[in-house]
């Protein structure tokens, strides 16, 4: 008989002293590109946070993302010190990341541009995150990148869906 299994190919059970060792290359790589994302996700919160004018739904989403997203980045930077990884992002593909275009637009934007432009670009960056959430959960092996990526899968596949809820009512 076969014991329980994790879906990942793992123990079900692995000591958290052993992170270093158990993270692969695919572990690496999602930490590393998902702190830059999460990073441009909390800028992008953060600007519709210092504007004025912006409906109370969509400043309420930018805080929600900004208290989420900031807590997941310290994690993943301490499982990246952990790893003895990082250093720079250059060339590496990470979907649905503004262009500095697309900043200087929301940053420039107020009221109820603000509102529809942080909302159709958060969905793009949800979008990107999700796909790079999936990959890790396909080539990964780290249990606590794994669980990550799936939480990142859920909140923002639930996130999207009330973005597009509130550009309906805008």
């Amino acid at each position: 008989m076969v014991g329980p299994n994790t879906g990942d190919g793992s123990s079900p059970t692995t000591s958290s002293s052993s992170e270093s060792s158990s993270a692969n290359s695919a572990d690496i790589t999602f930490a590393m590109q998902m702190v830059a994302h999460h990073e441009q996700a909390v800028e992008m919160a953060q600007m519709v946070l210092d504007k004025e004018g912006v409906d109370p739904r969509v400043t309420k989403l930018a805080q929600n993302i900004k208290d989420a997203q900031g807590p997941e980045i310290d994690t993943m930077n301490q499982w990246l010190d952990s790893w003895g990884a990082g250093g720079p992002m250059d060339g590496m593909d990470m979907g649905g990341t503004m262009s500095d275009a697309d900043m200087a637009a929301l940053e420039a934007a107020s009221g109820s541009e603000a509102n529809r432009l942080f909302l159709e670009q958060m969905t793009v960056h949800h979008k990107g995150a999700i796909d790079m959430a999936k990959t890790e959960l396909q080539d990964g092996q780290n249990a606590d990148a794994l669980a990550l990526a799936q939480k990142i899968v859920d909140d923002q596949t639930a996130e999207i869906a009330r973005m597009k809820d509130l550009l309906g009512t805008l």
